[in-house]
């Protein structure tokens, strides 16, 4: 991973939840919310998949009011949703899909942001995770005929999830204004964050040519230090200041106020529910 302040080639960045079932593949056309109007033409930024071992690839929120969530991402960040199973949506942006808002299927559970990451082998991977003394939270399952998921710890206890793609690659479109475009993972222990996910996904961190959009800070660099670690999506955004504001006017708060980054500038927030990300502005 690429250190948050000074980027690298030789060390990852740094920096959790249930894993929601995903519904259905979206149609290409609009949804019930979104009308034709409101598609937006093709973007320069669409990176379909399949994406390789080590990208991050979707994320998904667990809430509990979705069509708070809506209201609130709507708003934001411009995106329509387009409805799933189990009271679920489908966020979109330009008519791809950019996320998933999830309802809680307990209260108790943590209101957050879970980023995924690509594999080709679900199973092989989780075993390489526990071998590396990480965790296996929950185990590999299937998404209906979309892809497999499982969702795993790091040894310090940073929760993300893992995809195995069939008919959902996942994003249809990232590093636009609205979408997402950087993983930071927090963590006390940056030594033991290079090893670990430079051993799992050393090719898309290192290769030739790689550009990586996941890295690690010391959890001190922007949190209290009994922050626990954490990865934390970052969404792109034309200017930081202005949606600061929206962010606040909808609800929110600022958790970090803007900083820079080797990678931008960044402000992290939650949204009027209590799920943190940041924002960052290129």
């Amino acid at each position: 991973m690429a250190e948050n302040r000074a980027s690298t080639n030789e060390e990852p960045h740094e920096g959790g939840k249930p894993a929601s079932a995903l519904p259905p593949a979206p149609s290409e056309d609009p949804s019930p919310t979104e009308s034709a109007d409101e598609a937006r033409a093709e973007s320069p930024a669409e990176e379909p998949g399949p994406y390789p071992e080590g990208t991050p690839c979707w994320l998904d929120a667990q809430l509990s009011d979705v069509e708070g969530g809506k209201r609130f991402y709507g708003e934001l960040f411009g995106w329509t949703f387009q409805e799933g199973e189990g009271g679920s949506v489908w966020a979109r942006l330009d008519g791809r899909p950019v996320a998933q808002l999830g309802r809680k299927a307990d209260g108790r559970m943590p209101t957050v942001w879970t980023v995924y990451f690509a594999t080709p082998d679900i199973q092989t991977l989780s075993r390489r995770i526990t071998a590396a003394g990480g965790q296996l939270v929950v185990a590999p399952y299937p998404v209906a005929e979309l892809g497999r998921a499982a969702l795993v710890a790091d040894p310090e206890g940073a929760v993300f999830g893992l995809w195995q793609a069939r008919r959902h690659p996942g994003f249809g479109l990232r590093h636009a204004p609205g979408t997402f475009v950087w993983a930071e993972l927090y963590t006390r222990d940056t030594t033991g964050a290079n090893t670990f996910y430079g051993g799992l996904f050393h090719h898309a961190l290192f290769a030739p040519g790689a550009d990586p959009d996941f890295g690690r800070a010391d959890v001190t660099d922007v949190f209290p230090a009994e922050m626990p670690p954490h990865i934390l999506a970052h969404f792109r955004v034309t200017g930081l200041d202005e949606a600061l504001g929206t962010v606040r006017r909808l609800g929110g708060r600022v958790q970090a106020p803007p900083f820079e980054a080797s990678y931008g500038r960044v402000a992290v927030v939650t949204d009027n529910q209590g799920a943190s990300f940041a924002l960052l502005e290129r």
